[in-house]
């Protein structure tokens, strides 16, 4: 496994002060140069998801289901991706119905997810990293 070097504080054991501390945690793997398109959920929460993504290797395309990207980005963005995500509890029924249709079309997996969660996809990558070990 990939490792990943974390920094935090750590108080001395003298008792005086804080120094640097770098800790060793492991990194998933698996989804090394895959991309991923997320269509739905948050705005606050997109730049999160890149990063729960970029932990795994992957890249993250985001659009937003419509709210200020035209739906119609979706077709052009399907056929370089690898598969789709959807927060089923964030995304309109416009939207989805269009992901399902391009998926089918491109042959792309569609991947529903419970809610917008970053743990929500932080599962569903995980689950698709250990199918790829």
């Amino acid at each position: 496994m990939a490792k990943k070097n974390k920094r935090k504080q750590a108080k001395s054991p003298a008792g005086g002060g804080t120094q640097d501390v770098t800790r060793v945690a492991e990194a998933p793997e698996g989804l090394n140069g895959r991309s991923f398109l997320y269509v739905g959920g948050r705005d606050c929460q997109v730049a999160h998801l890149r990063a729960v993504a970029d932990d795994y290797g992957a890249e993250l395309i985001h659009h937003d289901g419509g709210l200020r990207e035209a739906v119609s980005r979706i077709d052009r963005v399907l056929p370089s991706v690898d598969c789709v995500f959807c927060p089923i509890d964030c995304i309109s029924h416009d939207a989805c119905v269009r992901v399902k249709s391009g998926c089918k079309k491109f042959n792309k997996a569609f991947i529903p997810l419970r809610n917008g969660s970053k743990s929500s996809l932080e599962r569903a990558l995980q689950t698709m990293s250990e199918r790829n070990s």
